[in-house]
Protein backbone atom coordinates (compact mmCIF):
# COMPACT_ATOMS: atom_id res chain seq x y z
CA UNK A 1 0.00 0.00 0.00
CA UNK A 2 2.90 1.98 0.79
CA UNK A 3 4.20 1.39 -2.76
CA UNK A 4 0.83 2.19 -4.19
CA UNK A 5 0.54 5.58 -2.74
CA UNK A 6 3.79 6.36 -3.05
CA UNK A 7 3.43 6.25 -6.80
CA UNK A 8 0.09 7.49 -7.53
CA UNK A 9 1.21 10.43 -5.02
CA UNK A 10 4.05 11.65 -7.03
CA UNK A 11 2.38 11.29 -10.04
CA UNK A 12 -0.48 12.97 -9.06
CA UNK A 13 1.56 16.00 -7.69
CA UNK A 14 3.22 16.38 -11.19
CA UNK A 15 0.19 17.03 -12.78
CA UNK A 16 -1.50 19.01 -10.56
CA UNK A 17 1.48 21.00 -9.92
CA UNK A 18 4.14 20.66 -12.04
CA UNK A 19 6.46 19.43 -9.33
CA UNK A 20 7.54 16.85 -7.39
CA UNK A 21 6.41 15.95 -4.15
CA UNK A 22 8.47 17.23 -1.66
CA UNK A 23 8.18 16.30 1.61
CA UNK A 24 9.96 18.22 3.97
CA UNK A 25 8.69 21.02 2.58
CA UNK A 26 4.87 20.18 1.66
CA UNK A 27 3.83 18.79 4.74
CA UNK A 28 4.46 21.10 7.29
CA UNK A 29 0.87 22.83 5.31
CA UNK A 30 -1.05 19.72 5.38
CA UNK A 31 -2.45 20.31 8.97
CA UNK A 32 -2.82 24.39 7.70
CA UNK A 33 -4.57 23.10 4.56
CA UNK A 34 -6.46 20.76 6.40
CA UNK A 35 -8.01 23.38 8.69
CA UNK A 36 -8.68 25.55 6.34
CA UNK A 37 -11.19 23.61 4.27
CA UNK A 38 -12.67 21.99 7.50
CA UNK A 39 -13.43 25.47 8.74
CA UNK A 40 -14.67 26.63 5.09
CA UNK A 41 -16.45 23.62 4.37
CA UNK A 42 -19.66 22.28 5.72
CA UNK A 43 -19.76 19.62 8.57
CA UNK A 44 -21.46 16.96 7.06
CA UNK A 45 -19.29 17.66 3.40
CA UNK A 46 -16.61 17.07 5.83
CA UNK A 47 -17.47 13.81 7.63
CA UNK A 48 -18.24 12.86 4.22
CA UNK A 49 -14.64 13.36 2.25
CA UNK A 50 -12.81 12.02 5.29
CA UNK A 51 -15.39 8.84 5.71
CA UNK A 52 -14.51 8.38 1.69
CA UNK A 53 -10.77 8.86 2.27
CA UNK A 54 -10.84 5.58 4.76
CA UNK A 55 -12.65 3.88 2.33
CA UNK A 56 -10.19 4.50 -0.24
CA UNK A 57 -7.81 3.44 1.74
CA UNK A 58 -9.56 -0.18 2.93
CA UNK A 59 -10.54 -0.71 -0.46
CA UNK A 60 -6.90 -0.41 -0.98
CA UNK A 61 -6.03 -2.89 1.10
CA UNK A 62 -8.32 -5.44 -0.05
CA UNK A 63 -7.16 -4.92 -3.46
CA UNK A 64 -4.06 -5.49 -2.28
CA UNK A 65 -4.33 -8.40 -0.48
CA UNK A 66 -6.61 -10.20 -3.05
CA UNK A 67 -3.85 -9.35 -5.60
CA UNK A 68 -1.01 -11.07 -3.73
CA UNK A 69 -3.02 -13.87 -2.62
CA UNK A 70 -3.64 -14.84 -5.75
CA UNK A 71 0.20 -14.45 -6.33
CA UNK A 72 0.42 -16.61 -3.49
CA UNK A 73 -2.09 -19.22 -4.34
CA UNK A 74 0.06 -19.26 -8.00
CA UNK A 75 3.34 -20.26 -6.11
CA UNK A 76 1.92 -23.36 -4.61
CA UNK A 77 1.29 -24.59 -7.80
CA UNK A 78 4.42 -25.68 -9.62
CA UNK A 79 3.09 -25.37 -13.20
CA UNK A 80 2.31 -21.55 -12.29
CA UNK A 81 5.23 -21.23 -9.90
CA UNK A 82 7.93 -21.92 -12.97
CA UNK A 83 5.69 -20.02 -15.69
CA UNK A 84 5.66 -16.92 -13.33
CA UNK A 85 9.49 -17.50 -12.43
CA UNK A 86 10.06 -17.33 -16.12
CA UNK A 87 8.20 -14.24 -17.13
CA UNK A 88 9.00 -12.57 -13.89
CA UNK A 89 13.35 -13.33 -14.63
CA UNK A 90 12.36 -12.32 -17.84
CA UNK A 91 10.67 -9.02 -17.15
CA UNK A 92 13.91 -8.20 -14.47
CA UNK A 93 16.61 -9.13 -16.74
CA UNK A 94 15.10 -6.38 -19.30
CA UNK A 95 14.37 -3.86 -16.94
CA UNK A 96 18.31 -4.07 -15.94
CA UNK A 97 19.63 -4.50 -19.59
CA UNK A 98 17.75 -1.24 -20.61
CA UNK A 99 19.40 1.02 -17.66
CA UNK A 100 23.11 -1.04 -18.18
CA UNK A 101 22.84 -0.65 -22.24
CA UNK A 102 21.54 1.30 -25.01
CA UNK A 103 21.69 -1.76 -27.36
CA UNK A 104 18.02 -3.14 -25.24
CA UNK A 105 14.78 -2.82 -26.91
CA UNK A 106 13.21 0.59 -24.77
CA UNK A 107 9.97 -1.12 -25.15
CA UNK A 108 8.00 -2.36 -22.83
CA UNK A 109 8.97 0.82 -20.64
CA UNK A 110 9.13 0.06 -17.43
CA UNK A 111 7.99 3.38 -14.82
CA UNK A 112 10.60 4.28 -12.18
CA UNK A 113 10.89 2.34 -8.88
CA UNK A 114 8.92 4.23 -6.57
CA UNK A 115 11.54 3.07 -3.78
CA UNK A 116 13.27 5.76 -5.61
CA UNK A 117 10.68 8.28 -4.71
CA UNK A 118 11.22 7.62 -0.93
CA UNK A 119 14.77 7.42 -1.23
CA UNK A 120 14.90 10.39 -2.65
CA UNK A 121 12.75 12.08 -0.19
CA UNK A 122 14.35 10.57 2.51
CA UNK A 123 18.15 11.98 1.41
CA UNK A 124 16.20 15.41 0.66
CA UNK A 125 15.05 15.31 4.44
CA UNK A 126 18.47 14.15 5.42
CA UNK A 127 20.66 16.67 3.72
CA UNK A 128 17.96 19.81 4.88
CA UNK A 129 18.11 18.72 8.48
CA UNK A 130 21.94 17.81 8.77
CA UNK A 131 23.08 20.65 6.17
CA UNK A 132 25.46 17.72 4.68
CA UNK A 133 24.66 18.75 0.99
CA UNK A 134 26.17 21.99 0.27
CA UNK A 135 25.13 24.80 -2.20
CA UNK A 136 27.46 27.21 -3.96
CA UNK A 137 28.01 30.35 -1.77
CA UNK A 138 25.11 33.30 -2.81
CA UNK A 139 26.45 36.08 -5.02
CA UNK A 140 26.78 39.71 -2.98
CA UNK A 141 23.46 41.69 -3.35
CA UNK A 142 25.13 45.00 -2.31
CA UNK A 143 24.13 47.14 -5.08
CA UNK A 144 23.10 50.39 -3.71
CA UNK A 145 20.27 50.74 -6.78
CA UNK A 146 21.44 54.02 -7.34
CA UNK A 147 20.32 53.78 -10.73
CA UNK A 148 17.27 53.19 -10.40
CA UNK A 149 16.46 54.93 -7.28
CA UNK A 150 12.92 55.83 -7.29
CA UNK A 151 12.12 53.95 -10.25
CA UNK A 152 9.65 50.62 -9.80
CA UNK A 153 11.48 47.51 -11.32
CA UNK A 154 9.13 45.08 -12.96
CA UNK A 155 10.92 41.22 -13.69
CA UNK A 156 8.80 39.88 -15.97
CA UNK A 157 9.10 36.29 -17.03
CA UNK A 158 7.60 35.30 -20.16
CA UNK A 159 6.22 32.33 -20.01
CA UNK A 160 7.76 29.93 -23.00
CA UNK A 161 9.44 32.61 -24.55
CA UNK A 162 12.47 31.23 -26.39
CA UNK A 163 15.25 31.83 -28.88
CA UNK A 164 12.95 29.56 -31.10
CA UNK A 165 10.60 33.03 -31.71
CA UNK A 166 13.81 34.71 -33.68
CA UNK A 167 15.98 31.51 -34.98
CA UNK A 168 12.98 30.10 -36.87
CA UNK A 169 12.42 31.90 -39.97
CA UNK A 170 8.47 31.48 -39.83
CA UNK A 171 8.20 32.51 -36.26
CA UNK A 172 10.07 35.68 -37.17
CA UNK A 173 8.15 36.80 -39.99
CA UNK A 174 4.74 36.01 -37.98
CA UNK A 175 5.89 38.10 -35.06
CA UNK A 176 8.24 40.92 -37.32
CA UNK A 177 4.80 43.44 -37.08
CA UNK A 178 3.84 42.61 -33.57
CA UNK A 179 7.97 43.38 -32.35
CA UNK A 180 7.64 46.52 -34.82
CA UNK A 181 4.83 47.56 -32.80
CA UNK A 182 6.38 47.04 -29.34
CA UNK A 183 9.05 48.63 -30.10
CA UNK A 184 7.72 51.89 -31.43
CA UNK A 185 5.23 51.88 -28.14
CA UNK A 186 9.41 51.60 -26.24
CA UNK A 187 10.41 54.67 -28.26
CA UNK A 188 7.16 56.35 -28.78
CA UNK A 189 6.90 56.50 -24.76
CA UNK A 190 10.67 57.95 -24.25
CA UNK A 191 12.35 54.66 -23.47
CA UNK A 192 14.77 52.25 -24.98
CA UNK A 193 15.60 48.99 -24.70
CA UNK A 194 18.63 46.44 -24.72
CA UNK A 195 18.79 43.29 -25.46
CA UNK A 196 20.39 39.95 -25.07
CA UNK A 197 20.65 35.75 -24.95
CA UNK A 198 21.30 33.84 -21.82
CA UNK A 199 20.72 30.22 -21.26
CA UNK A 200 17.90 29.03 -19.03
CA UNK A 201 18.44 26.26 -16.86
CA UNK A 202 15.54 24.13 -18.22
CA UNK A 203 13.76 23.46 -21.48
CA UNK A 204 10.07 23.26 -21.74
CA UNK A 205 8.67 23.36 -18.61
CA UNK A 206 9.52 23.54 -14.91
CA UNK A 207 9.53 27.64 -15.15
CA UNK A 208 10.30 27.61 -11.45
CA UNK A 209 14.13 26.65 -11.84
CA UNK A 210 14.38 29.43 -14.13
CA UNK A 211 12.62 31.84 -11.60
CA UNK A 212 14.75 30.98 -8.72
CA UNK A 213 17.88 30.80 -10.36
CA UNK A 214 18.08 34.03 -11.94
CA UNK A 215 16.41 35.93 -8.06
CA UNK A 216 18.70 33.87 -6.37
CA UNK A 217 22.02 34.39 -8.93
CA UNK A 218 22.70 30.15 -8.19
CA UNK A 219 22.32 28.10 -10.96
CA UNK A 220 19.15 25.68 -10.41
CA UNK A 221 18.79 22.99 -12.63
CA UNK A 222 16.51 20.11 -11.17
CA UNK A 223 13.71 19.46 -8.27
CA UNK A 224 16.39 18.21 -5.63
CA UNK A 225 18.69 21.65 -5.88
CA UNK A 226 15.36 23.96 -5.68
CA UNK A 227 13.82 22.35 -2.74
CA UNK A 228 17.14 22.23 -0.55
CA UNK A 229 17.77 25.94 -1.56
CA UNK A 230 14.48 26.66 -0.25
CA UNK A 231 14.77 25.34 3.09
CA UNK A 232 18.19 27.41 3.48
CA UNK A 233 18.03 31.36 4.53
CA UNK A 234 19.73 32.48 1.03
CA UNK A 235 19.24 36.73 0.21
CA UNK A 236 17.78 37.02 -3.33
CA UNK A 237 16.60 39.68 -5.42
CA UNK A 238 13.59 40.09 -3.22
CA UNK A 239 15.00 41.45 -0.11
CA UNK A 240 17.83 42.94 -1.37
CA UNK A 241 15.10 45.47 -3.24
CA UNK A 242 13.33 45.82 0.17
CA UNK A 243 16.14 46.94 2.08
CA UNK A 244 16.44 49.67 0.29
CA UNK A 245 12.94 50.86 0.69
CA UNK A 246 10.53 49.34 -2.32
CA UNK A 247 7.86 47.46 -1.72
CA UNK A 248 8.00 44.03 -2.93
CA UNK A 249 5.27 42.46 -4.88
CA UNK A 250 4.74 38.55 -6.61
CA UNK A 251 2.01 38.98 -9.26
CA UNK A 252 1.01 35.37 -9.97
CA UNK A 253 -2.32 34.89 -11.82
CA UNK A 254 -1.72 31.11 -12.84
CA UNK A 255 -1.35 30.54 -8.79
CA UNK A 256 -4.72 28.83 -7.68
CA UNK A 257 -3.22 27.22 -4.28
CA UNK A 258 -1.09 27.36 -1.39
CA UNK A 259 2.72 28.44 -2.33
CA UNK A 260 5.27 27.73 0.30
CA UNK A 261 7.92 28.94 -1.87
CA UNK A 262 6.59 32.77 -1.56
CA UNK A 263 8.32 32.08 2.46
CA UNK A 264 11.38 31.49 0.63
CA UNK A 265 11.38 34.67 -0.99
CA UNK A 266 9.66 37.02 1.20
CA UNK A 267 7.30 39.28 -0.48
CA UNK A 268 5.33 41.98 0.74
CA UNK A 269 2.28 40.56 -1.55
CA UNK A 270 1.22 38.29 -3.54
CA UNK A 271 -1.53 38.07 -5.66
CA UNK A 272 -2.64 34.78 -6.90
CA UNK A 273 -5.74 34.11 -9.31
CA UNK A 274 -8.29 34.19 -6.35
CA UNK A 275 -7.28 37.36 -4.93
CA UNK A 276 -6.89 39.22 -8.80
CA UNK A 277 -10.90 38.38 -9.23
CA UNK A 278 -10.79 37.87 -12.77
CA UNK A 279 -14.72 37.74 -14.13
CA UNK A 280 -14.30 38.03 -17.84
CA UNK A 281 -14.32 34.74 -19.70
CA UNK A 282 -11.59 31.70 -19.29
CA UNK A 283 -8.63 31.66 -21.46
CA UNK A 284 -6.63 28.79 -21.35
CA UNK A 285 -5.10 26.42 -18.12
CA UNK A 286 -5.12 29.09 -15.87
CA UNK A 287 -8.47 31.35 -16.92
CA UNK A 288 -6.26 34.81 -16.39
CA UNK A 289 -5.67 36.85 -19.36
CA UNK A 290 -2.40 38.64 -18.67
CA UNK A 291 -3.31 42.07 -19.68
CA UNK A 292 -5.81 41.68 -16.97
CA UNK A 293 -3.36 40.40 -14.75
CA UNK A 294 -0.81 43.72 -15.13
CA UNK A 295 -4.21 45.99 -15.03
CA UNK A 296 -5.18 44.84 -12.33
CA UNK A 297 -1.87 45.34 -10.41
CA UNK A 298 -1.42 48.71 -11.65
CA UNK A 299 -4.94 49.33 -10.18
CA UNK A 300 -3.89 47.70 -7.16
CA UNK A 301 -0.31 49.34 -6.69
CA UNK A 302 1.00 51.33 -9.37
CA UNK A 303 -2.05 53.98 -8.46
CA UNK A 304 -1.89 54.70 -5.17
CA UNK A 305 -0.65 58.07 -4.14
CA UNK A 306 2.75 58.72 -1.75
CA UNK A 307 3.20 54.85 -2.48
CA UNK A 308 6.81 53.20 -2.20
CA UNK A 309 8.62 52.01 -5.31
CA UNK A 310 7.72 48.88 -6.16
CA UNK A 311 9.81 45.52 -7.33
CA UNK A 312 7.55 43.37 -9.38
CA UNK A 313 8.01 39.34 -10.31
CA UNK A 314 5.31 38.58 -12.78
CA UNK A 315 5.35 35.32 -14.15
CA UNK A 316 3.20 35.74 -17.25
CA UNK A 317 0.48 32.35 -18.40
CA UNK A 318 -1.04 33.74 -21.71
CA UNK A 319 1.52 32.09 -23.81
CA UNK A 320 1.82 29.05 -21.85
CA UNK A 321 0.51 25.51 -23.55
CA UNK A 322 -1.53 24.78 -25.81
CA UNK A 323 -1.40 28.61 -26.76
CA UNK A 324 -4.56 28.73 -27.68
CA UNK A 325 -7.53 30.56 -27.26
CA UNK A 326 -5.60 33.36 -27.31
CA UNK A 327 -7.17 36.69 -25.52
CA UNK A 328 -8.02 39.33 -27.34
CA UNK A 329 -6.02 42.32 -27.04
CA UNK A 330 -8.22 45.21 -25.46
CA UNK A 331 -7.01 48.60 -26.61
CA UNK A 332 -9.28 50.21 -23.10
CA UNK A 333 -7.40 49.21 -20.44
CA UNK A 334 -10.23 50.13 -18.04
CA UNK A 335 -12.83 47.75 -19.69
CA UNK A 336 -10.24 44.61 -18.91
CA UNK A 337 -11.04 45.45 -15.31
CA UNK A 338 -14.54 44.72 -15.87
CA UNK A 339 -17.24 41.81 -16.14
CA UNK A 340 -17.47 42.37 -19.35
CA UNK A 341 -13.54 43.22 -20.67
CA UNK A 342 -14.30 42.13 -24.54
CA UNK A 343 -16.86 42.60 -27.12
CA UNK A 344 -18.89 38.92 -28.44
CA UNK A 345 -16.87 39.24 -31.81
CA UNK A 346 -13.98 39.06 -30.35
CA UNK A 347 -14.44 36.38 -28.38
CA UNK A 348 -16.14 34.60 -31.34
CA UNK A 349 -12.76 35.01 -33.22
CA UNK A 350 -10.57 33.79 -29.99
CA UNK A 351 -12.67 30.74 -29.48
CA UNK A 352 -13.01 29.37 -32.94
CA UNK A 353 -9.27 28.48 -32.22
CA UNK A 354 -8.59 25.18 -32.00
CA UNK A 355 -5.65 23.45 -30.44
CA UNK A 356 -4.06 21.28 -33.16
CA UNK A 357 -1.81 19.68 -30.92
CA UNK A 358 0.28 18.53 -34.44
CA UNK A 359 1.15 21.62 -35.51
CA UNK A 360 1.01 24.30 -31.92
CA UNK A 361 3.56 26.24 -34.11
CA UNK A 362 0.57 29.14 -35.46
CA UNK A 363 -0.84 29.32 -32.02
CA UNK A 364 2.59 29.87 -30.04
CA UNK A 365 3.16 32.63 -32.53
CA UNK A 366 -0.34 34.04 -32.03
CA UNK A 367 0.41 33.89 -27.87
CA UNK A 368 3.99 35.42 -28.28
CA UNK A 369 1.84 38.56 -30.49
CA UNK A 370 -0.68 39.10 -27.71
CA UNK A 371 2.44 39.30 -25.21
CA UNK A 372 4.07 42.12 -27.11
CA UNK A 373 0.59 43.86 -27.57
CA UNK A 374 -0.23 43.43 -24.46
CA UNK A 375 3.26 44.78 -22.94
CA UNK A 376 3.41 47.75 -25.87
CA UNK A 377 -0.02 48.80 -24.51
CA UNK A 378 0.68 49.11 -20.65
CA UNK A 379 3.31 50.81 -21.72
CA UNK A 380 1.51 53.80 -23.70
CA UNK A 381 -0.66 53.48 -20.88
CA UNK A 382 1.54 54.40 -18.45
CA UNK A 383 4.14 56.61 -20.56
CA UNK A 384 3.95 59.07 -17.86
CA UNK A 385 5.94 56.75 -15.51
CA UNK A 386 9.14 55.88 -14.79
CA UNK A 387 9.80 52.40 -14.38
CA UNK A 388 12.46 50.01 -15.76
CA UNK A 389 11.17 46.63 -17.18
CA UNK A 390 12.91 43.19 -17.43
CA UNK A 391 11.58 40.95 -19.69
CA UNK A 392 12.68 37.91 -19.92
CA UNK A 393 11.68 33.87 -21.10
CA UNK A 394 11.80 31.48 -18.15
CA UNK A 395 12.46 28.44 -21.18
CA UNK A 396 12.02 27.46 -24.86
CA UNK A 397 8.88 26.22 -25.67
CA UNK A 398 8.57 22.02 -25.72
CA UNK A 399 10.60 20.70 -28.84
CA UNK A 400 7.04 19.81 -30.52
CA UNK A 401 7.64 24.02 -30.74
CA UNK A 402 11.08 24.72 -30.97
CA UNK A 403 11.82 21.50 -32.86
CA UNK A 404 14.70 18.58 -31.82
CA UNK A 405 18.02 19.93 -30.85
CA UNK A 406 17.32 23.65 -30.05
CA UNK A 407 19.58 25.46 -27.50
CA UNK A 408 17.96 26.22 -24.14
CA UNK A 409 18.78 29.98 -25.31
CA UNK A 410 15.79 32.87 -24.44
CA UNK A 411 15.81 36.75 -25.16
CA UNK A 412 16.11 39.12 -22.06
CA UNK A 413 15.31 42.88 -22.97
CA UNK A 414 15.55 45.61 -20.50
CA UNK A 415 13.37 48.51 -21.34
CA UNK A 416 14.09 51.71 -19.58
CA UNK A 417 14.23 55.92 -19.73
CA UNK A 418 17.45 55.86 -17.47
CA UNK A 419 20.35 56.12 -20.08
CA UNK A 420 23.21 55.26 -17.37
CA UNK A 421 21.64 51.57 -16.63
CA UNK A 422 21.21 50.80 -20.48
CA UNK A 423 24.64 51.95 -20.59
CA UNK A 424 26.04 49.77 -17.98
CA UNK A 425 24.46 46.65 -19.60
CA UNK A 426 25.67 47.45 -23.26
CA UNK A 427 29.02 47.79 -21.74
CA UNK A 428 27.86 44.20 -20.11
CA UNK A 429 27.33 42.41 -23.53
CA UNK A 430 23.67 43.98 -24.10
CA UNK A 431 22.76 45.18 -27.70
CA UNK A 432 20.40 47.96 -28.97
CA UNK A 433 17.03 47.27 -29.81
CA UNK A 434 14.48 44.41 -29.31
CA UNK A 435 16.70 41.89 -31.27
CA UNK A 436 19.16 40.21 -29.22
CA UNK A 437 22.00 38.32 -30.79
CA UNK A 438 24.89 35.59 -30.07
CA UNK A 439 27.05 34.74 -28.20
CA UNK A 440 25.18 34.15 -25.35
CA UNK A 441 26.00 36.17 -22.21
CA UNK A 442 26.38 33.00 -20.00
CA UNK A 443 23.57 30.90 -18.74
CA UNK A 444 20.80 32.63 -16.47
CA UNK A 445 21.83 32.99 -12.78
CA UNK A 446 25.30 34.70 -14.38
CA UNK A 447 22.78 37.52 -15.40
CA UNK A 448 21.93 38.47 -11.56
CA UNK A 449 25.24 40.07 -11.04
CA UNK A 450 25.21 42.11 -14.45
CA UNK A 451 21.75 43.19 -13.48
CA UNK A 452 22.79 44.25 -9.85
CA UNK A 453 25.72 46.01 -11.40
CA UNK A 454 23.52 48.04 -13.89
CA UNK A 455 21.19 48.77 -10.82
CA UNK A 456 23.84 51.00 -8.85
CA UNK A 457 27.21 50.54 -7.64
CA UNK A 458 28.43 47.86 -5.24
CA UNK A 459 27.95 49.03 -1.54
CA UNK A 460 30.87 47.90 -0.30
CA UNK A 461 32.79 49.43 -2.53
CA UNK A 462 31.96 52.55 -1.57
CA UNK A 463 32.06 52.13 1.95
CA UNK A 464 35.27 51.56 1.34
CA UNK A 465 36.32 54.07 -0.43
CA UNK A 466 34.63 56.14 2.01
CA UNK A 467 36.39 54.73 4.82
CA UNK A 468 40.07 55.27 3.00
CA UNK A 469 39.24 58.55 2.11
CA UNK A 470 38.17 59.98 5.70
CA UNK A 471 40.87 61.82 8.01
Amino acid sequence: MLLVIGRYGDVTARTLYGRDVNLYWDLRFVPAVTALLARAAPMRLVLLVSAAALSVLILLYVLVRWALGRVGEGMANSGERRALGVVGAAAAMLFVGQYLSARVPARPVFTMPVTQTYARQLRLVTEALTGSKSLAASPAMDSDLARVKGADVFLIFLESYGAVTYDRPEFAARLAAGRAQFESAIHATKRDVVSAYVESPTFGGVSWLAHISLMSGLEVRDPQTNALLMTQKRDTLVPAFARHGYRTVALMPGLWQRWPEGAFYGFDEIYGGARLDYRGPSFGWFDVPDQFAIARFDALEVGRPARAPLFLFFPTISTHTPYSPTPPYQPDWQRILTDRPYDDADLDRAFAQEVDWLNLGPSYADAVSYAYATLGGYLRARADRDFVMILIGDHQPPALVSGEGAPWDVPVHVIASRRPLLERLLAHGFRPGLAPTRPVLGRMHTLLPLLLDAFGDRESSMKGLSSRSAP
